[in-house]
C-alpha cells in the first residue's frame, strides 16, 4: 500500500513539474514588445553601414530577458523586393527560429520555405544586437516581414568557450 502511495506521489510531482516545465518555456518569459511606431524594424544601409528605420505597418513582437535570442516580430511593408535588395544589406544563411504556438504571426517553417524558394529575402537588421547575435530581418514578396534574433559566426565560436577569430569584434568582458 505504501509504495502505491509513494508512487502516485512521485507520478503527481512529474506532472506538476512537467506542466511548470512546460508553461515556463511557453508562456512566461516572454513578454510583449513595447512598439514605439518608428524605429521597431530598422535594416543595415548598404551605404552607411548603419541599422535605418524602414517603413511598416502592424507591428507586433515578443521578447524574454531568459535567452538573447527569443526575439521575434511581424508586421507588413510596402517596399518591394528590388528597391530592398538595392537599399540594405542581405544576410547570409538566415534561419529562422520557431515561435511560441501562441505568437501565430510568426510561422518559422513556413518562412523558411519563402526563403529557400526565393520568394522572401533576408536582411541584416542590426549586427552584434548583443555580442554574437545579429537581427535578421525577412521580407517576403507579399510584404510581410519577419524579424528574428540569430547566432553570428562570431557568437558560434565565443558561445562554444573557443577563442574569437581575427574577423571578430573583441568580445566583452566574460564571454
Amino acid at each position: 500500500m505504501i509504495g502505491k502511495i509513494l508512487a502516485g506521489a512521485i507520478l503527481v510531482t512529474a506532472l506538476v513539474a512537467g506542466a511548470a516545465m512546460y508553461y515556463l518555456q511557453v508562456y512566461y518569459f516572454y513578454e510583449p514588445v513595447t512598439v514605439n511606431g518608428v524605429d521597431d524594424v530598422q535594416m543595415t544601409s548598404m551605404v552607411s553601414g548603419q541599422p535605418e528605420p524602414v517603413l511598416y505597418d502592424d507591428f507586433e513582437a515578443i521578447d524574454a530577458s531568459s535567452s538573447p535570442i527569443r526575439y521575434r516580430a511581424c508586421f507588413k511593408t510596402t517596399m518591394s523586393h528590388a528597391m530592398l535588395t538595392e537599399t540594405y544589406q542581405p544576410y547570409e544563411s538566415p534561419e529562422p527560429l520557431t515561435a511560441p504556438g501562441w505568437f501565430d504571426c510568426f510561422d518559422a517553417t513556413a518562412l523558411g520555405a519563402e526563403l529557400e524558394a526565393g520568394r522572401a529575402l533576408a536582411f541584416l537588421g542590426t549586427r552584434d544586437v548583443q555580442y554574437g547575435i545579429d537581427r535578421v530581418v525577412a521580407i517576403t514578396e507579399d510584404g510581410r516581414g519577419y524579424v528574428w534574433h540569430q547566432i553570428n559566426n562570431c557568437g558560434e565560436v565565443i558561445f562554444d568557450g573557443q577563442t574569437a577569430p581575427a574577423n571578430c569584434p573583441e568580445p566583452p568582458q566574460g564571454y
